[in-house]
């Protein structure tokens, strides 16, 4: 590739008159550019753009009020460059940008794109090149592989959608649009196993909804966009009072949400809500898009008395006594006029979680009024086969010898030694980053509150579980601690090192996986349901307990490490997974 040269000038009239007189490829070449507030210390904001014209745009920019507190203007030029690199760099920046931190990006989400376009490969090398000049500029402060594995990069809203992704979103803000004209009350379910971009998707649209809302007229839209038809007065006019919200049942996802929010335009971290906060509210919602619906609670013992009294009374409040049958999920709908249910069925890992049955109907209403939007593709595990039903095959005894499929290049493998385990997780861990070990609860937490010693200990070697509840896997100590479900849930790491405790069984005489109730040492996972009059059944648990190291052998982008407590279950996973 020809090397590419940055322009710099202030982004003032007076600069960009000087400029224009030079260099043609200023006012006729497809040129990448960035726009920054200097270093302004109350609120740094970003804007990167793609044209043909840079003067004119630039221009028009000075123009634009929104625009008024920008200082800098750096233009990318190479003689290679053509639309489909421009806007594809033009989307890695600002993707970079946002997982960055540093900056607040004022771009909105909707032209994002992903294209496949002629030498795609090469320029994409360059891109690191262009991101290493710029961050010598002081644009970026962190190198991509530190950003790529933030938090505020994974669950960004400036991500880019799959093909069924973007469908489903597209059809989904459509059937919205046209329901609030009419008045018409509705739910949709987005349905899709671990790692097909569930909470990706409503970011996103969060972020969308918001964009089209507030966009104005002296916006640049990108117009090969597939949800530009939605910037549009009309709909600006619809969503000008609506108001939305994004329910995150798990408090550790929330939190991390809440932080994505914090640094983007348009949308706020008080629009990032936990089923109470519905409950509570004293104003109904248009919008409730819900993460995680299975992660939402029936009636049953909360985690305080406060939280118990909190469910009673938004009961009595919403729906006149506190009728044991109403779950948060009907909170959910007595407290919206819309639903956008994200929807997974075999992620309930506590008996308080919503039902098997009581998801399925939702979906198979969603399906009967074409309001059911599948998510197949996988975005996470980096494997050629299925892996996420190959994992849920092994973990229910489905599978026997060398039933392992070929993966590729995922780096699926199975530890005799779980000292050997740590250490490979480790050493994972300084090559890539985001390498953790996580086990099933299978250990009381001895050390709660940071108390000394440790948890639990395998051959010798003592673990402790995760120190903090909040943000886990980016908290210091990290990689010296094993993470539980409540920690991982919703999140991706590059490796896991998944421990399979003694709570899981393999019964030789019947060839099936079974549970040891004893082995469970999370007392919320395993307690009846006494408001409700019913039992949680060996067979309840086992579900259960299948759900959660479903959840923790799908959690690792290029690969997953296995150690298994129980001795006949590390027998059959090693003769499914090593064909002995």
């Amino acid at each position: 590739m020809t090397p590419f040269e940055i322009e710099r000038l202030d982004f003032t009239t007076p600069a960009i008159s000087t400029w224009a007189s030079g260099d043609e490829r200023r006012t006729n070449w497809p040129v990448v550019y960035v726009l920054d507030s200097g270093g302004s210390p109350d609120a740094p904001s970003v804007y990167v753009g793609e044209t043909v014209s840079a003067v004119s745009r630039i221009r028009q920019h000075l123009q634009n009020p929104s625009k008024a507190g920008f200082r800098r203007v750096r233009v990318v030029i190479d003689e290679t460059f053509n639309k489909s690199a421009c806007l594809d760099l033009e989307s890695h920046l600002i993707r970079w940008l946002a997982g960055d931190g540093h900056y607040t990006v004022l771009n909105g989400n909707e032209g994002i794109i992903d294209a496949r376009y002629y030498e795609r490969d090469q320029y994409r090398e360059s891109f690191r090149d262009i991101f290493e000049q710029l961050r010598a500029d002081g644009i970026f402060q962190r190198s991509i592989p530190e950003i790529e594995n933030s938090d505020l990069f994974k669950l960004s809203p400036f991500k880019v959608l799959t093909r069924e992704q973007a469908i489903a979103v597209e059809q989904i803000v459509e059937a919205f649009l046209a329901d609030l004209a009419t008045g018409t009350r509705s739910t949709s379910v987005i349905q899709g196993d671990p790692g097909t971009g569930k909470t990706i998707v409503a970011i996103f649209l969060m972020k969308l909804l918001a964009d089209i809302r507030d966009y104005e007229d002296t916006d640049e839209i990108e117009q090969d966009s597939l949800f530009s038809e939605f910037f549009v007065p009309e709909n600006r006019e619809l969503l000008k009072s609506v108001r939305v919200g994004l329910v995150v049942p798990q408090q550790s996802l929330r939190d991390s949400i809440k932080k994505v929010f914090k640094k983007t335009p348009k949308v706020s971290e008080d629009l990032v809500l936990n089923p109470f906060d519905v409950g509570k509210s004293s104003t109904p919602f248009d919008l409730l898009i819900v993460d995680e619906t299975h992660r939402l609670n029936r009636r049953a013992n909360q985690s305080s008395g406060m939280r118990n009294r909190d469910f009673a009374d938004i009961n009595a409040r919403l729906f006149g006594s506190d009728d044991l049958s109403k779950t948060q999920l009907d909170w959910i709908r007595a407290q919206s006029t819309h639903q956008i249910l994200l929807i997974d069925e075999q992620q309930g890992v506590r008996p308080a979680d919503l039902p098997s049955e009581v998801l399925t109907a939702e979906i198979t209403d969603a399906k009967r009024l074409h309001r059911w939007f599948p998510l197949a593709r996988q975005m996470r595990v980096r494997a050629d086969a299925d892996y996420v039903g190959f994992v849920r095959q092994i973990l229910r005894g489905e599978l026997r010898t060398g039933d392992r499929p070929d993966f590729g290049e995922y780096d699926l493998r199975f530890f005799e030694s779980v000292a050997e385990m740590q250490q490979a997780i480790r050493d994972r861990n300084r090559e890539v980053g985001l390498a953790r070990l996580v086990a099933g609860y299978a250990w009381d937490w001895k050390t709660r509150g940071n108390g000394p010693g440790f948890d639990f200990e395998l051959e010798g070697t003592g673990f402790v579980w995760n120190r903090t509840d909040k943000d886990w896997i980016n908290s210091p100590g990290s990689i010296d601690e094993v993470g539980s479900i409540h920690t991982v849930q919703g999140y991706d790491l590059n490796y896991a090192g998944v421990i399979i405790g003694g709570d899981l069984r393999y019964d030789k005489l019947t060839q099936q996986v079974v549970v040891d109730r004893d082995a469970y040492r999370d007392k919320k996972g395993k307690e009846n349901l006494a408001q409700l009059r019913r039992p949680t059944t060996d067979d309840d648990l086992l579900a259960l307990i299948q759900n959660i190291y479903g959840v923790l052998l799908t959690r690792g982008i290029l690969g997953t490490y296995i150690y298994v407590c129980d001795s006949d279950l590390r027998k059959h996973f090693a003769s499914v997974l090593e064909g002995d």
